[in-house]
């Protein structure tokens, strides 16, 4: 009998690996189309900016023949489906172009700021998940009660209150009346660890009011439909231990959709801070992009915004994958 079952087993599993790549590739195909899509809208969108861009880089005062040939030298003079296919062509390549305004490749200004963004938004996110997962999980097992309530209207408040406002807030009474913390979050290169942890306090606590609420409504709605489940009381009718029992079987299948969602934020932490990094002064990926378009620097604009596109794109395909992961149920018959 074990000779006859062997050939359907690795038959089934072989589906179950077709099913997932089918996924997979889905899920890249469809990145790919909204990235070209993106980089349509980026181009035209720079373009839509009034203003001329050799007038924007040589001042109003210019002479009018210089400002046409830094037009045509930019070849800002050239037809605009010529300038995206150049412009896109070359950034596939990883050449991101010249700056308008610093006449120096693009790129190494695109990397610098994305780091930091990065290490702004993985430090909110390594304190806002664990902290959102926590509420979400306590509030669900005190459904109804005032701890309940506490957590899930605390949450609530927070998320709604518009980052910039919980912003200025906090830079009034930690920076100014205070003075616990510093108000902007640039700090020295040879600032100690500790310091840049100082400094990024302040940025990081509006990601993470904004955050709580979001992800603690998601533990706590994925824990109690667990806690409601066949599995769990008869897990609980075998005797286990509380502990036990919230950790093998709950938490497993709860926080499935808190986690994967949870990745796809992730992308917005690094990407999406330009409110955060222009009140605290931040020289990350947002506010290059943001002094990019006051300087009309089409080539810094176009990649920043490009790039936060590839973010979020890889982050959403993370999510997709975390997903796969976790999900055995997905892996057998859902992937399709």
């Amino acid at each position: 009998m074990s000779t006859t079952a062997t050939p359907p087993t690795s038959a089934a599993r072989s589906g179950n690996a077709g099913r997932v790549v089918r996924f997979v590739a889905t899920r890249v195909a469809l990145s790919l189309v909204t990235l070209w899509l993106l980089s349509v809208l980026v181009f035209a969108g720079g373009q839509l900016l009034p203003g001329d861009i050799g007038r924007a880089v040589l001042g109003p005062l210019a002479d009018a023949r210089a400002v046409a040939a830094l037009n045509h030298q930019l070849g800002a003079d050239r037809p605009l489906l010529t300038q995206y296919v150049g412009w896109i062509t070359h950034f596939v390549r990883g050449d991101m172009g010249m700056s308008y305004v610093f006449r120096t490749p693009v790129a190494p200004f695109v990397v610098t700021a994305l780091a930091l963004s990065a290490k702004l938004g993985l430090l909110a996110f390594v304190v806002v998940v664990p902290l959102g997962i926590a509420g979400g999980v306590w509030a669900a097992m005190h459904a109804g009660r005032w701890i309940d309530r506490t957590i899930s209207i605390t949450g609530l408040s927070a998320t709604v209150v518009p980052e910039f406002v919980s912003s200025i807030v906090l830079i009034l009474i930690f920076g100014i009346w205070l003075q616990w913390l510093p108000i902007e979050a640039s700090y020295p290169p040879d600032a100690s660890v500790f310091e840049q942890l100082r400094h990024l306090v302040l940025p990081v606590l509006p990601l993470v009011f904004v955050f709580f609420g979001y992800i603690a409504r998601m533990a706590r709605a994925g824990t109690v439909e667990a806690l409601d489940a066949d599995y769990t009381r008869t897990a609980i009718l075998k005797g286990l231990p509380q502990h036990v029992v919230i950790w093998r079987h709950v938490l497993r299948n709860a926080l499935l959709p808190t986690i994967t969602v949870a990745a796809t934020q992730l992308g917005y932490m690094i990407g999406g801070l330009v409110v955060v990094e222009t009140l605290f002064h931040y020289q990350g990926i947002g506010s290059l992009i943001y002094n990019a378009a006051k300087a009309k620097d089409f080539p810094m604009l176009e990649a920043g915004v490009l790039t936060v596109g590839v973010v979020y794109t890889v982050a959403n395909l993370a999510a997709d994958a975390l997903y796969v992961l976790l999900n055995p149920r997905l892996r057998v018959g859902g992937a399709e």
